[in-house]
């Protein structure tokens, strides 16, 4: 996204009013080209967030910064641990399960990847340095998961030239909903006049405002009533957050510097972000527990130095997540008891209440390594290049569990228990690897002191593999499960039953950007850019291996840009307008057996506009603001099976897997904006500030399916206003705030845990925002 909506490290009118020096805007610099640089001088599409606004706009997670991203949109579905990134409207909504496509949007902590498939790590902000989001494909430096986008998080580094340190506390009540609590704080230590260790760390509170309230649902085939009187509670979905890193720098000499940099949290989600608009306003009924244990660690080296003139850098980590998770699947367990209530008995053959929970332990890593080397920036002919490799290994467990894990009519034949697992009526016990390698160049040539021209291409190669056991006891199914293992033994996976799963795929391609540069003068550039993303393809396992591997996707972009700074760099004035084509995109959906299969759909287009202000109005007032317009919508017909659509007098009403040519892309909204207004002034000796921010998302579409879509409804637009004041007395700072001013019940997903058409309206829910929130912060920094 064009022109950082954070002032980086602009000179706030309030300081330039006291110390009487012309009101400017301060240089913004930016390393999303893999070398720093002036955001200004930078060719591409980007926004950022510096320390600075981060604070002032009260960020601590993604979704903080994500709504101040016109480009951004994402789907939250019911914790913080869940959430799946699109960038320009390149959504087809079907994402995130954990054996399909992996993400479109790429996610950096540092020089590191941290892109995972069931989601982005929940990173807790704080001594942060920046944020950069790079809008279009950036495969060509950044890799496979930066088709549409990448988001780099940047951290403070350790400063061996003094001591630094601060902390801050905050303390909020929500609106419908309990107190919400935050410790932080930072320490900068030199050790020697070459070397320095900074320790972070936070614990933070996040009240719950969405109520598990009592309910009973009747079993039609056993008659049995469910009462969820033991689970219900007020305020149920609270979060707690512990976390920290530390990092240590050594300049070496002069040319070479290591920083190795350790950070992890341990997140602990109950409850559900989600309510059932059927049971009221923030309420829910679920009837098994609702949970979500997160926790990860990434250990990461960096290593710069200069071999003559040319900079070297090598960059590699090793990142490993577990997820421990509980949720309610009373809803789908209503559609298993109608059409097979028989099957849930005991051993004596009496029926039994068939309502299921999930049990799911994940385990993630993720090694990566980037070796690069790069020219002189004031060379006229200039690049950068290098090697780069990783290799993610995702443990999947997912147990659906009835009858308290009780045997499912034990005696033999009749258990539809999965064999070794009492009461479990399905297993996905599986491990998915996927291999990533890629050599990367780019290089750019200045002509003139006002033209330039850059080319950059990334080879990559991928190797990926889905093996283990997935399905039901072969009591209960023929089709999955059991059913498929090898005959005359099993060979049990990881202590499943046996290996009725082992499928890969691989490919290799080129991934191109070009770009031509006219700098008008020192203040003004226009620019033009090609670019080209991909997403490696993978593997399907329904069926035994009679639907093949879905086949990469591609999204090709092309952008003319602006980059200006007007009235004496008092105000700056980015944008861009673009066109991607992405073709055979991938979209999952719920497929026989309630299985997800995923498909190469089609053709999609997307037209924008995106663009960004940024205004030292006064030398008390600045303003931010920033919108994009997008007409995203499919160029092809999208039909699950062709043979169904292309016979004689189809029916588009009855075919759940069908959209035509000229739907709209779902989960991203035609228009998005906001503005920011903040004013400084002086109270006697001290500094005082008012801020207010507005946010405004248009009417998204919730499904790209046509059925699917109309069965959910739209989601519709909103708008959010957070305001504040603050003062800083010498080396503190207190504020306060309140977020969501007006209460505004915003709709960030909808969803359904059953299938829509398959379940109706009871397992509906909505994702709203969080609401009305009064706050106050104190800290320091000394």
């Amino acid at each position: 996204m064009p022109l950082a909506s954070a002032l980086l490290t602009c000179m706030h009118p309030a300081h330039a009013a006291e110390t009487g020096e012309p009101v400017v805007l301060e240089e913004i610099t930016v390393t999303a080209q893999k070398r720093t640089e002036n955001l200004q001088d930078v060719p591409l599409s980007i926004q950022a967030f510096g320390n600075a606004r981060l604070e002032e706009l009260h960020i601590s997670s993604f979704d903080d910064y994500a709504k101040f991203l016109p480009s951004v949109s994402f789907q939250k579905v019911g914790s913080p641990s869940v959430e799946h990134t699109y960038m320009r409207g390149v959504s087809s909504g079907g994402d995130g399960n954990h054996s399909g496509s992996q993400p479109s949007v790429g996610m950096y902590l540092d020089e590191q990847p941290i892109t995972t498939i069931d989601g982005n790590l929940n990173i807790h902000l704080y001594d942060i340095e920046r944020v950069e989001a790079l809008a279009g494909p950036q495969g060509t430096l950044y890799g496979a998961s930066s088709q549409a986008g990448t988001i780099r998080i940047i951290s403070n580094k350790p400063d061996p030239s003094g001591f630094k340190a601060g902390y801050d506390l905050d303390l909020n009540k929500v609106d419908h909903g309990g107190t919400g609590w935050g410790i932080q704080a930072f320490v900068n230590l030199p050790l020697t006049d070459f070397a320095a260790i900074r320790l972070v760390g936070w614990d933070e509170h996040d009240a719950g405002y969405i109520n598990n309230v009592h309910g009973v649902v009747t079993f039609p085939t056993s008659g049995i009533v469910f009462d969820n009187a033991g689970q219900v509670k007020k305020d149920a979905n609270t979060v707690e957050t512990k976390g920290g890193r530390v990092a240590l720098k050594v300049n070496i000499n002069d040319s070479w510097t290591i920083l190795p940099t350790v950070m992890g949290q341990v997140q602990q989600t109950d409850g559900d972000f989600a309510y059932n608009p059927a049971v009221g306003d923030l309420n829910v009924q679920h009837w098994f527990p609702q949970s979500i244990h997160d926790s990860w660690v990434q250990s990461a080296l960096t290593v710069e130095g200069k071999i003559g003139n040319f900079d070297l850098t090598y960059a590699g980590a090793y990142l490993t997540r577990n997820t421990h998770e509980q949720s309610d699947y009373t809803d789908y367990s209503l559609y298993y008891d109608s059409a097979y209530g028989k099957y849930f008995v005991d051993n004596a053959g009496n029926l039994i209440n068939p309502a299921q929970t999930i049990i799911g332990r994940d385990h993630y890593t993720k090694y990566s390594h980037e070796l690069r080397v790069s020219s002189p920036k004031d060379y006229p002919l200039r690049f950068v290049g290098g090697l780069f490799l990783e290799r993610p290994v995702h443990e999947i467990l997912q147990d659906y569990v009835v009858n308290n894990g009780d045997p499912l009519g034990s005696v033999p034949p009749n258990d539809v228990s999965v064999p070794g697992w009492p009461g479990t009526l399905w297993l996905t016990n599986q491990e998915r690897v996927d291999r990533d390698k890629a050599v990367f160049g780019e290089l750019t040539y200045d002509f003139t002191d006002h033209i330039s021209a850059s080319a950059g291409l990334r080879h990559f190669s991928y190797d990926n593999n889905l093996q283990g056991f997935y399905g039901f006891s072969s009591n209960f199914s023929s089709h999955t499960g059991v059913a498929l293992c090898p005959t005359p033994t099993f060979e049990p996976f990881h202590g499943a039953p046996c290996t009725d799963l082992n499928r890969g795929t691989s490919g290799s391609g080129n991934s191109p950007k070009y770009n031509l540069t006219y700098k008008i003068d020192h203040d003004r550039m226009i620019y033009a850019t090609f670019s080209k993303g991909f997403r490696p393809g993978g593997v399907n396992r329904n069926g035994g291996g009679t639907i093949p591997p879905y086949q990469p996707d591609f999204l090709k972009n092309y952008e003319i840009g602006w980059k200006t700074t007007w009235f004496g760099n008092r105000l700056r004035f980015n944008g861009a307008f673009f066109r991607e084509d992405w073709s055979n995109f991938q979209f999952s959906y719920l497929g026989p057996n309630s299985l997800t299969i995923i498909t190469n759909a089609g053709q999609a287009r997307i037209d924008g506009l995106e663009t960004e202000l940024e205004f030292a109005a006064t030398q008390n007032l600045t303003i931010t603001g920033g919108f994009s317009l997008l007409d995203a919508k499919l160029t092809q017909t999208f039909c699950g099976d062709p043979s169904i659509c292309s016979a004689l007098g189809f029916d588009p009403s009855t075919y759940e897997q069908y959209a035509p040519s000229g739907t709209r892309l779902p989960v991203t909204p035609k228009f998005k904006g906001n503005v920011t207004g903040r004013y400084t002034f002086p109270i006697a000796s001290y500094k005082g500030n008012v801020q207010a921010s507005a946010v405004y998302v248009g009417e998204r579409t919730s499904d790209l399916r046509t059925l699917a879509a109309n069965a959910l409804g739209d989601e519709p637009s909103y708008t959010v206003v957070d305001v504040s004041a603050g003062m800083e007395v010498k080396s503190f700072h207190y504020e306060v705030y309140l977020n969501n001013a007006f209460d505004k019940r915003a709709v960030l997903n909808r969803y359904a845990e059953c299938d829509v058409l398959l379940c109706g309206a009871i397992s509906q829910y909505i994702v709203p925002n969080q609401p009305r929130t009064v706050g106050v912060k104190f800290g320091q920094k000394f």
